[in-house]
């Protein structure tokens, strides 16, 4: 077949793959607003959970751990008072990561690297969202009762499975070609609110793991 038949019969291929791309960004672009949003407005409904959450530790368990050591076994267990934190941060908007994981599941581009950086990102944000809150209370008494020197099998999993949801970043540079209308503006929005929210999860966040240590009495 001539080159030009060629170009001929592959053009509406190459027109559905690019209404195809456009159309996802803008579909993921417009849930990915709604979600970073959502993030930073469940900022201080997070801190309110967390607040409550210390309270009940203190009154079920305060100062449970008094005597441990700074050992390999005492890091996992204040990595797990880190899982709890998650926990109630994330969950905090588990609806908005849903439905952000729902829109993202049909949508398709032709840049595989960005479908999978956005697909990677909606899984470890789901699997996030899903933590359980562990038992700390009960988790640090069965450590306490073999001596400080084993801690429960729970809390080695859930360490585990803590440190493979690294959160990654999603690289809106690559369908910059696609974006439409305000899509480049919202892109600007996102980038914007998920700085705030990491700020805000970093400084609250490190505050509230010292505050959760100190009442439980374990070393950071």
């Amino acid at each position: 077949m001539p080159l030009v038949a060629l170009a001929i019969a592959a053009a509406p291929a190459q027109a559905s793959a690019s209404s195809q791309d456009v159309a996802s960004t803008h579909a993921v672009i417009t849930v990915g607003y709604t979600l970073a949003r959502s993030a930073v407005a469940s900022i201080q409904v997070a801190q309110s959970k967390i607040e409550a959450y210390n309270s009940r530790l203190q009154k079920e368990c305060g100062g449970v751990g008094a005597g441990s050591p700074d050992t390999e076994a005492s890091q996992q267990m204040s990595s797990e008072v880190a899982a709890a934190l998650w926990s109630i941060t994330y969950g905090s908007y588990s609806a908005q990561i849903a439905k952000f994981a729902t829109t993202i599941r049909p949508l398709h581009w032709t840049n595989k690297r960005f479908e999978r950086a956005v697909r990677g990102f909606s899984a470890t944000l789901t699997g996030l969202s899903k933590l359980r809150l562990p038992d700390l209370c009960g988790d640090v008494r069965t450590w306490k009762s073999s001596g400080f020197t084993t801690i429960p099998n729970d809390v080695a999993a859930l360490d585990r499975h803590v440190e493979s949801l690294t959160l990654p970043d999603i690289p809106w540079g690559l369908v910059r070609s696609y974006e439409r209308g305000g899509d480049a503006g919202l892109v600007t929005s996102i980038k914007r609110l998920e700085t705030k929210a990491e700020e805000a999860e970093f400084k609250l966040g490190q505050d509230d793991w010292y505050q959760l240590l100190g009442t439980l009495k374990l070393e950071p």
